[in-house]
């Protein structure tokens, strides 16, 4: 299935469900419809559940921003 009806298909749930039920169901629908999308691309390998559990932990030490600590007063007179 091309992108263009995967979107069209989309697009008119959400107008039905907007319609019939309300902003509500509109949310709803929208909601499930973003888990639903992130569970198959799970699925399928396209993702990695390491890049959502713990943020800033899967990239290279070369990548990771260096932190500077503060010298204190007497660390600089001895």
């Amino acid at each position: 299935m091309s992108n263009a009806i995967v979107g069209l298909a989309v697009g008119m749930a959400l107008g039905f469900a907007g319609y019939f039920g309300g902003f509500t169901a509109f949310l709803l629908v929208a909601a499930l419809g973003a888990v639903g999308f992130v569970v198959g691309r799970l699925a399928e390998g396209d993702l990695d559940w390491s890049q959502f559990a713990r943020p800033g932990q899967g990239r290279a030490p070369q990548d990771r921003p260096t932190t500077r600590t503060r010298t204190t007063q007497r660390s600089r007179l001895k």
